[in-house]
Order: structure tokens, then sequence, then C-alpha cells
């Protein structure tokens, strides 16, 4: 227990037959016993050296007591394990757990960074290193699921999405948006997910101001993505769904030009509507007729003002009824060049772009990648790197995970399942033992990702 905390013992009479004494008092123990799952793939992804070793050590260096990659790592595990808060530094820096997380003897090893140091280490970051950490987070995905596959993938798809940070403050680069009615960022973040797969893997997410467009940006992170995802797998098609606030000719010049699928939604317009007109009849007709609600799927050839052709339309014609209104038209539109059915380009391949939603609420919620409270935009910037990177680790254990119960738990349940478990921690001269409780609900699930992720038994 840190010697710096006097905690008092309390007792709870009448609870039970017997009064209950509670003793702060077990030390060389720890609430994250089962976070050495993290230290494993990371090691294996080799993430957290190669993102901190774009970081560049502008420090003195006979004062230097802690390392760049030791307080990456502590900010990256800390995330992971739920402590989004710099502030929680404080409170684990005695922590046995954690200073094996960073290599540093459980029990005597020296305390961690504090948090006045990741303070002052959330400062340092340039422009040119934060574009050196993008390239590793997205090389170091690339490459994990390149060894995976064997590089045997037939086909890629990219999401990308744009979504709201809120600002706490009057942080540079943060406007108001009209759109959100609020001062926010408007990040982008990008998934790839490989075949049939229905996992999407981050492997970026860009901090942008909050009043840019939506496709800000797209072209040039698309620009660097492409050799990077050929050169790892030469005979893969490349496909990309985007939502509407993507449109526009220099895209789908740029798609084109690159050999890329899109599929891409479309806000609807006059010319659009007319054409979308007969299969919203035979929709309405049919719900006269049946009181039934149906889809009818068409396509059209439309070429825009500043398009440079004509491109497919794929029309979907539907009504929505609300109780106590009158039905109302709900046509959707979508620009794609791949070949197929209407109806299958869009449910099957078009709608499955929605559960990028999900990840995205998995960032914000389960590892707090929108905590953006500092003035400067580019410690922001190295914030949400850092989430970023949390994230990839989780996603890795996610897969580990495929044969147990934890197979698609988000983020917050894996950290509660497999993190949060009482240890206590043994040192001696050619071991350390974490002592985990046999009651443990989810003790068979951790066992299997542990063997997955490098552990043998003994």
């Amino acid at each position: 227990m840190n010697n710096e905390t006097t905690v008092q013992s309390v007792l709870f009479e009448g609870l039970t037959t017997k009064p209950v004494v509670v003793h702060f008092d077990q030390e060389h123990t720890s609430s994250d016993g089962g976070a050495i799952l993290l230290k494993a793939c990371d090691e294996a992804l080799d993430l957290t050296a190669r993102l901190a070793a774009c970081l560049v050590d502008r420090r003195q260096e006979g004062k230097v007591q802690h390392g760049l990659l030791d307080m990456f790592r502590q900010r990256v595990f800390g995330l992971a394990c739920g402590y989004e808060d710099v502030n929680d530094a404080a409170r684990l820096k005695h922590d046995p757990s954690f200073k094996l997380l960073l290599d540093r003897d459980p029990l005597s090893g020296e305390a961690l960074p504090s948090q006045p140091t990741l303070c002052r280490f959330e400062q340092t970051a340039r422009p040119r290193e934060l574009l050196q950490m993008a390239y590793a987070l997205a090389d170091t995905v690339i490459e994990r699921h390149r060894r995976r596959t064997g590089g045997h993938v037939k086909c890629i798809t990219i999401d990308l999405d744009p979504t709201v940070d809120p600002a706490h403050g009057l942080q540079q680069l943060s406007f108001f948006n009209t759109v959100y009615d609020e001062r926010c960022f408007l990040p982008l973040a990008g998934f790839l997910s490989f075949d049939d797969e229905s996992e999407q893997y981050l492997f970026c997410y860009m901090l942008r101001a909050g009043n840019v467009p939506g496709k800000q940006g797209c072209i040039g992170m698309l620009r660097r993505l492409l050799p990077r995802l050929r050169s790892a797998f030469p005979k893969a098609r490349i496909r990309i769904r985007l939502d509407a606030g993507f449109s526009g000719s220099e895209l789908f010049d740029f798609f084109e030009a690159e050999r890329m699928e899109y599929v891409v939604c479309m806000a609807q317009n006059s010319v659009l509507l007319k054409r979308a007109e007969p299969f919203l009849q035979t929709v309405r007709d049919h719900l006269a007729q049946h009181q039934e609600i149906v889809c009818r799927y068409g396509e059209t050839r439309y070429k825009a003002r500043s398009w440079s052709r004509k491109r497919r339309v794929i029309i979907r014609a539907s009504i929505v009824e609300h109780p106590g209104r009158e039905p109302k038209d709900n046509p959707r539109f979508i620009i794609t060049n791949i070949r197929g059915w209407p109806k299958r380009l869009y449910e099957t391949i078009y709608c499955a772009r929605g559960d990028v939603e999900n990840r995205i609420k998995e960032l914000k919620g389960g590892l707090s990648i929108d905590r953006t409270s500092c003035s400067d935009f580019h410690a922001n910037q190295l914030r949400v790197l850092m989430s970023a990177a949390a994230y990839v680790l989780m996603q890795e254990i996610r897969f580990n995970a495929r044969h147990t119960s934890c197979a698609r738990a988000q983020v917050s349940t894996l950290r509660l399942r497999l993190f949060k478990i009482g240890a206590w921690v043994e040192c001696s001269v050619r071991r350390i033992v974490l002592h985990l409780p046999t009651s443990m609900p989810y003790a068979d699930d951790w066992w299997r990702i542990a063997r997955a992720v490098g552990a043998v038994p003994t």
C-alpha cells in the first residue's frame, strides 16, 4: 500500500450474522491483475515502441528520470484499463501491475511518472512527429493483418466517418459547427475490414478543426494509405464506403484514377427525386392495397454539372410511417461503380458501413478518445493517437478472444471481464508470480486468450 496514504479500517454490523471488518492492508496487490494481456499484445504488435519512437526527447539528458516510451505506455495502458484522466497517474504510480507493464520490478521498482510529468509530456509533440505516429499506427495495423492472412485477401474495405468531439473550452481549432450546434472538433476515423469479416479495424483517427467539410483530408489520407495496402496485399481489390458528406467530383475522379471500388451515399436533389418517382409510386400503391410497407430498388445514370461523366446511381424507394402522421416518402441514393443487383449493393455492401458507428461509440465511451481538453491542438492530437493505440490493443485482444464468450464483447466489457481482477504479486530472484482468484468468472476465457497471445501452460 502507498505509504503516502492513510486509510482507516471500517466495521459493518448487522449486514451478516457476524460483524464484517474491512482493512486496506494488503500490500503487493493490484486491482488490474489481468492487464498483463495488454503487454503481451503490445509486444506482439510492437505498437507502443513504434509510435513512441516517432517522438523526439528535447529534455536535458542528465535530468531525465522517465523515458518517453515509459510515459507513452503508461498513458496507453491506463486508457485501456479505464483510467482516461492524467490525474489518475497519482493513484497508480505505485500499482504493481502498472509497474510490471512498464518493465519495472512490481514491488521494488521505481514509482511511475506523476501527473505533472505526463502533462508536460503531452505538450511536447510536434506536427511532423504526430504525422509519423499516424503512419506508424496504420503500418502496424496493416502489417498485423498481412501476417495474419498471409497477404491472401480478395477485398479490403475502407470505411471513413467524421464524428463530433465537443470542445471543453476555447481550445485551438475548436469552432462552432452549425450541424452539431456546438463548439467542437470534427475528427475523421478510418477503419479497415478484410473480405467478409465483420470486425472493422481502426487504422486512423485524425483530429480536425470543428468547421471543416466532412471530406476534408480524405484524399490526402488515402494517397498515403493506398500504396501501403497495395504493397501488403498486391492482389486485393480496394473498396471504400462513405456517407453523403463525402460526395464530390474530385473524390469520384480520385477513386476511379486509383482503380478503387466505391459506394457513396448522395443527398437527394430534384433530378434524382424525379427519377425515383416511379419506384416511390409502386411503394405507395402497395401500401394502399396491402397496408404493408416494402422497399423497391432501381438504378439510373446521372451526371451532376461538376462531374466529368455519368455515373451509376442506385435508388432505394421506401416509405416511413409514424403513429398519428401521414406516411412519408423516404428515397435514398448511392453512387457506385460496382457491378451487381441494386438491392445487394445497398443492403449487403453499403448498409454494413453502419457498424462503424458502434466502433466510434467504443472509442468514445470505452476509451475516452474525445477527452481533448488541452488548450494546444497538437497535444489533443497526441491524446487521440494514444487512445487509438489503446483501441488497437483492445481489438487485438478481441481477435484473440474469438473462440471464447468475449468474442463480440465491447471494450468496456473486455476490461471488466479480463483486466479488473484482484491480484497478489509475488516477486523472487527468478520470476514474478501473479496470484489471481480461483473464483474469477472468466478464468477460462482469460487462459485461452493468454495462450493465444503467446503464453505457455506450466
